[in-house]
C-alpha cells in the first residue's frame, strides 16, 4: 500500500507524463512533491516499482519511468498533436499532450487538432474548435482532410477534384476560393471524423 507521499509522487508523474509524453527528471519530480534530495526521490521511485505501481526500462534513464496501468489510461485519451490551420497554412508540430475523448472517438489511428482560422466556418468548423482526425493517406473527393503542403505546412480543407497532376483544396468560406496544387506538393495525412466545441464560462 503506497504512503500518502508515494501516492503524491504517482499523481505528479501521471500529470507530467500526460502533459509532456515522458517522465520528468528526478530533480523536477522532487520539486513537484516537495523533496529536495535526488537520492530520496530515487528511493521512493524504486519502492513504487517494487509495489508494481511504476515501471522503468533498466536500459534507459530515469525519464523512462511510466505508470504500470498507463495502457489502460492511455486508451482513454487521444494524442493532441498540435494546431491546424483553417486559413493560411501553418506548420503542424506534434506535441505530447492528451485530449480525453475516448467515450466518443476511441480507436487506433485517431488524433486531435485545434483549429486556427475561419476558412472552414461554412462547414460549421470554427476557430478554436477541436477536430478529431483518422490518420490515413487516402481520402475521397468531398471529404474534409488534413493536407500537408510541400512537406512543411498542414491545413484543414475539403478535398476537391484531383488527378495525377493536380489536387484541389476547397475552403468552406464563401469569401475564399479553392486552391489547386501540383499533386506532388500535397500529401493527405488524415480525414475528419469528429469535432468538439468548448464554450468556456
Amino acid at each position: 500500500m503506497p504512503t500518502p507521499l508515494e501516492q503524491k509522487i504517482v499523481q505528479a508523474l501521471r500529470h507530467y507524463i500526460a502533459q509532456h509524453g515522458q517522465a520528468p527528471t528526478l530533480e523536477a519530480l522532487g520539486k513537484r512533491v516537495g523533496i529536495h534530495s535526488k537520492g530520496t526521490v530515487h528511493r521512493y521511485i524504486n519502492s513504487l516499482i517494487d509495489q508494481g505501481l511504476l515501471t522503468r526500462d533498466p536500459h534507459k534513464g530515469w525519464r523512462s519511468i511510466g505508470l504500470a496501468n498507463s495502457d489502460a489510461e492511455d486508451a482513454l485519451n487521444l494524442p493532441l498533436l498540435g494546431r491546424i490551420a483553417a486559413g493560411k497554412p501553418i506548420e503542424a508540430i506534434p506535441d505530447h499532450h492528451q485530449l480525453d475523448l475516448a467515450a466518443l472517438f476511441e480507436g487506433e489511428g485517431r488524433y486531435a487538432l485545434k483549429v486556427q482560422g475561419d476558412s472552414m466556418i461554412d462547414a460549421g468548423i470554427l476557430n478554436d474548435d477541436w477536430v478529431v482526425i483518422l490518420s490515413t493517406t487516402q481520402a475521397e473527393q468531398g471529404e474534409i482532410v488534413v493536407a500537408l503542403i510541400d512537406n512543411e505546412e498542414a491545413t484543414l480543407k475539403r478535398l476537391g477534384a484531383n488527378n495525377r497532376e493536380e489536387v484541389t483544396l476547397i475552403p468552406e468560406n464563401s469569401t475564399l476560393r479553392p486552391i489547386c496544387y501540383a499533386a506532388e506538393r500535397v500529401q493527405i495525412q488524415g480525414v475528419l471524423i469528429g469535432q468538439i466545441r468548448h464554450y468556456p464560462r
